[in-house]
């Protein structure tokens, strides 16, 4: 068998994947971009399938049969009987001399800090929080929607809106502009019209995600309802930080607390300035940052933590990233 590297490091998310075969010195020497991983709706087999076509593109590039340590972050990963049974599937491939799988939450926060320390929301499609210190203690969430307590994200924020925006039409509920405005996107006149085609689906489930920019905006227009919804997914980031804080210790600390995901990265003002207003009310110690880094780099860097890489490969690899 020919070299093998140090890390295969693997961001597995809903809608995509990305694979990044790196050595130990930090030298990233072959990526690969796949499809989305998503083992709920198809099944492990099938989503470890189709990942292992986007990780043999990765190790073929890379001139490499396999790697010392596998460092997958992989969506939908979100209870430990998931975990255990996702690193099972992932070891009987043989990419790895050792195989460690967590939630790709973890990394956007080790993408987001210089060291594993720290704390971080995520809100995209839905909503997830993680923390971590290098002692190996973590903090996290279930995350497996309302029945764990979760509210927000793209997809519970356009929901939601939808959910406003219909009782304003018929009555229910207080006027809104968003009655206006989430058909308007879709060109459509009114309220009903936008009901019947996402019931109908002649409207495809999937774009509902492009009302969570129409919330946004109605709301910077001043209208009271969508500001009311945009300030409750402030309220939601705020509390699973300060939880996360307190559970690891953290709270007395100057900490950093990394926001990413579709709906944190694009900077709301109304949201970002509620979130960081009330993290310095309820986590003073707190550093609010939007993380740009791709995750894969984090993933890259838990697996130099976990191979106890030198801090010059560390930098060598957020230097290939621009982080």
């Amino acid at each position: 068998m020919g070299l093998r590297a140090g890390v295969l490091a693997v961001d597995a998310g809903n809608s995509k994947t990305d694979v990044a075969v790196v050595t130990d010195a930090g030298e990233v020497l072959a990526t690969a971009r796949g499809a989305g991983f998503r083992p709920s709706a198809g099944g492990t087999d099938a989503a470890v399938a189709t990942l292992a076509g986007t990780v043999d593109r990765a190790l073929a590039a890379a001139g490499v049969p396999g790697v010392s340590h596998v460092s997958a972050c992989l969506a939908n990963a979100d209870l430990p009987v998931e975990e255990a049974r996702l690193t099972a599937a992932l070891e009987e491939r043989g990419w790895g001399g050792t195989v460690e799988v967590r939630n790709d939450t973890f990394a956007v926060l080790r993408a987001g800090v210089t060291e594993p320390r720290g704390v971080a929301v995520v809100c995209g499609a839905g909503i997830n929080c993680v923390g971590m210190r290098p002692d190996g203690r973590t903090a996290r969430f279930p995350a497996i929607g309302r029945i764990s307590g979760d509210w927000g994200g793209g997809w519970g924020l356009a929901e939601e809106a939808l959910w406003h925006a219909a009782r304003a039409h018929d009555g229910r509920g207080a006027p809104t502009a968003l009655a206006r405005t989430l058909p308007a996107h879709f060109g459509l006149p009114g309220m009903p019209d936008l009901i019947e085609a996402l019931h109908l689906e002649h409207l495809p489930p999937a774009r509902r995600h492009e009302l969570a920019p129409v919330l946004f905006a109605t709301a910077a227009g001043g209208d009271p309802v969508a500001g009311a919804i945009v300030d409750r997914q402030a309220d939601e980031v705020a509390a699973m930080a300060t939880v996360a804080l307190t559970r690891l210790g953290l709270l007395g600390e100057e900490t950093p607390v990394v926001l990413g995901g579709s709906v944190l990265a694009a900077r709301h003002p109304r949201l970002d300035d509620r979130i960081r207003a009330l993290l310095a009310g309820r986590a003073p110690q707190a550093v609010p940052r939007v993380v740009t880094a791709p995750p894969v780099l984090g993933a890259a860097l838990l697996g130099l933590d976990r191979t106890a890489a030198p801090a010059t490969a560390q930098r060598r690899l957020r230097a290939h990233y621009g982080a």
